[in-house]
């Protein structure tokens, strides 16, 4: 590769070398990467994401994972300012959308964010993650999840402003021309995490100008924030890898609770998957005042809340949950959440198979884990029936499921089957 330098930014001419990227520029220091070959994100499957993504659940309650801003203006009703599949592409999107701002408000900037963004198409799933796994092996596996972020709109600049995240950055500029501005630490003495009027801090900062199909990468210790340049809409996908975090934070909940796409944006949504108190948590007219507990009793809805917890002190069940999370997490190269499964489909004995993704397995008590791109099944076959078979799979050469069953008991033959079923609806499998 070859490097120009300009402040703390490094361009580099491909291609991509991993190794190199892991030496000079991981942690270290910006560095844009231009014409990166093949890349992850394709414009129009990022559009056809954006539509599943943004779909609101009501009328009047937004998508939990969209935010629109007009101007500097965050909306709090869908109305019609997401993509929409009539829309067929982001060209289609601008056009309708510029129609619709005109007659809502003199303001025409607007920024489309949508978090969690790799959960919502497979294909584009299955790329991002065979993209960086040459940087896992390097650098290892982002345990509490990497995350994917779409940006696009002709904003002003980030509806945040200056700020910095506990993530690496991965930008990939997709159409239009967008400037990030950086600066080594920061620029402000106030008491606020982010800034939105940051004029008077330009003179410390730098800047890079990715082009469609560059790659620009940050580490998480600068302040950054992203800016249209002459106006003009522009898209791109971040892709985060956290670097500075609370793991043990992060760890409980993703052991209690799991990812989701909602909760990768609001921590506190996962929350309401947890068995809710039904006893009065304060005393409310016409109620009486509850008396207070004798012997060292706790208030009837701490009790209940003490006995859902107490539940995880059950060493089978964590073991359970520890090593599901554990297979999720690596079957999904860190990539987390993930696109969900697709329906399963009934395989007979004369269905032939092909492996498409490896498949991870533990035995826990006296089932086994199965995992595949993310998704964990639990299966009453032993652990002596599921390796041969996985084994089999992992040649990736088509085979039949006669065949694949033919040395197992014939009551373990249905189950079997079953466990093939759902690999392909994990997308783990392929029929030839």
């Amino acid at each position: 590769m070859t490097t120009a330098h300009g402040n703390d930014l490094a361009v580099v001419q491909g291609p991509l070398d991993w190794d190199e990227f892991a030496a000079l520029y991981w942690d270290r220091r910006p560095v844009l990467i231009k014409a990166v070959l093949p890349a992850p994100f394709e414009l129009r499957e990022v559009f056809t994401a954006a539509t599943l993504a943004t779909r609101p659940p009501s009328p009047y309650l937004m998508p939990p994972t969209a935010q629109f801003a007009v101007g500097r203006f965050q909306q709090s009703e869908p109305a019609h300012w997401f993509p929409r599949t009539e829309d067929d592409a982001f060209d289609g999107y601008r056009q309708r959308l510029a129609a619709e701002l005109a007659a809502f408000s003199n303001e025409t900037r607007y920024a489309l964010v949508v978090h969690a963004f790799h959960a919502f198409h497979a294909g584009q799933w299955e790329r991002q993650r065979a993209f960086f796994e040459p940087l896992w092996e390097r650098t290892g596996l982002p345990l509490s999840g990497a995350i994917t972020t779409l940006f696009h709109g002709n904003y002003e600049h980030t509806p945040v402003g200056v700020h910095r995240d506990r993530f690496a950055t991965f930008l990939f500029a997709l159409e239009g021309h967008k400037r990030m501005r950086f600066w080594r630490e920061r620029p402000w003495t106030e008491p606020v995490t982010s800034k939105l009027d940051y004029q008077s801090h330009l003179a410390t900062s730098f800047t890079a100008e990715p082009e469609p199909g560059d790659l620009l990468y940050w580490p998480a210790s600068y302040y950054h924030v992203g800016e249209s340049v002459d106006g003009a809409t522009a898209t791109s996908v971040n892709v985060g890898v956290p670097r500075e975090a609370n793991r043990a934070v992060l760890d409980l909940d993703d052991l209690l609770l799991g990812k989701t796409p909602e909760a990768m944006v609001d921590p506190d949504v996962a929350l309401a998957r947890l068995p809710a108190a039904t006893a009065p948590l304060t005393a409310t007219a016409p109620m009486p005042v509850p008396e207070p507990p004798t012997d060292d009793a706790l208030p009837e809805a701490l009790e209940q809340t003490l006995r859902v917890f107490q539940e995880y002190r059950d060493f089978d069940r964590m073991q359970d949950l520890v090593a599901a999370a554990s297979l999720r997490t690596w079957s999904a190269s860190g990539l987390c959440p993930v696109p969900p499964p697709e329906v399963s489909q009934p395989l007979d004995e004369g269905s032939a198979v092909r492996a498409r993704a490896r498949v991870l397995s533990r035995p826990v008590g006296d089932a086994q884990l199965c995992a595949a791109n993310g998704h964990v099944l639990r299966s009453s076959l032993t652990q002596q029936q599921v390796e041969p078979l996985l084994r089999r799979l992992a040649e990736q050469k088509p085979v039949l499921v006669r065949e694949l069953t033919a040395d197992l008991p014939p009551a373990a033959r249905e189950e079997a089957r079953r466990l093939l079923e759902t690999l392909e609806s994990f997308r783990a499998l392929t029929r030839s």
